[in-house]
């Protein structure tokens, strides 16, 4: 069967894969202050961390209209549409996705479509995508591959730690205090993917050790790791997310490990420094 992977632009996918033509990007708008920002290939990584840096009134996204969404499904070039979104607990893209898939059928369209929430962000979408890429390879049906696809997800674990708490204090999500306290005293928590929520695992003091408590719970999380991808995000820094390929294949005997470089929505989240780890 011809199939089309479409992903929203928080997926971080690899420069050949965004090459391929089964493969589809919807990106969302990023806000700074009063200037709007697409999320495409157009995006300027250290041009969008300057403004964000120098922004007074705020860092936001807004999601794709569910009719970008539909110019997806609306292809004679595929028959199995499979959809990534980030968190719907994040962002309205899910949301805006299901919404152009329901249009779609009741217009008649005959593609099959399905939308993968992907509770998860960066990294986490883009193991998905290869999962999907995977159990079509395989020669699995759609339904098939949709429920393969399901159960990976559920148990896929994301990771992350920033270097600054910055961006989630101009968005609103930390109060000015938090984290003029969290950056006077170095802390650099350790968090992850909750079934699409954030939650705090830990914190220490500095960056090295937070990776390394990072990369500990990865390995307390992760069963049967030699048949395990791990996807690393980061945002501008590649010498980073080197460090903690590094950690990871000295404790534990992964598979493979793929490094990606943030576009826009991850580069907002994560910020400069940020690394996101998915497996």
């Amino acid at each position: 069967m011809a199939y089309r992977i479409v992903v929203d632009s928080c997926c971080d996918l690899p420069e050949d894969y965004r090459r391929d033509e089964h493969f589809k990007v919807v990106p969302l708008t990023l806000i700074v202050d009063d200037t709007e920002i697409i999320d495409d290939e157009t995006f300027d990584q250290l041009d969008f961390l300057r403004r964000v840096k120098e922004s007074k009134k705020g860092i936001h996204s807004a999601c794709p209209s569910p009719q970008r969404y539909m110019d997806e499904y609306e292809t004679d070039e595929a028959t199995d549409i499979y959809v990534i979104t980030l968190s719907s607990k994040l962002s309205g893209s899910y949301n805006a996705a299901i919404v152009a898939k329901d249009m779609y059928e009741d217009e008649g369209g005959t593609n099959k479509v399905h939308v993968f929430d992907s509770r998860s962000a960066a990294a986490g979408e883009v193991l998905i995508a290869f999962m999907i890429e995977r159990a079509i390879n395989e020669g699995l049906k759609f339904e098939e591959v949709v429920e393969k696809v399901e159960d990976f997800r559920a148990k896929m674990g994301t990771y992350f730690v920033l270097e600054t708490l910055e961006v989630l204090r101009k968005n609103g999500r930390l109060s000015n205090l938090k984290a003029a306290l969290v950056s006077a005293l170095n802390i650099k928590p350790v968090m992850a993917g909750d079934d699409g929520s954030i939650v705090k695992l830990g914190q220490t003091r500095g960056m090295d050790k937070a990776l390394i408590q990072m990369v500990d719970h990865i390995k307390k999380d992760t069963a049967n790791p030699e048949t395990k991808t791990l996807v690393i995000a980061h945002c501008n820094a590649p010498a980073r997310a080197n460090k903690v390929k590094e950690l990871v294949e000295s404790i534990m005997p992964i598979k493979d490990v793929v490094i990606v470089d943030t576009a826009g929505v991850s580069s907002m989240y994560a910020y400069d420094g940020g690394i996101v780890v998915s497996v």
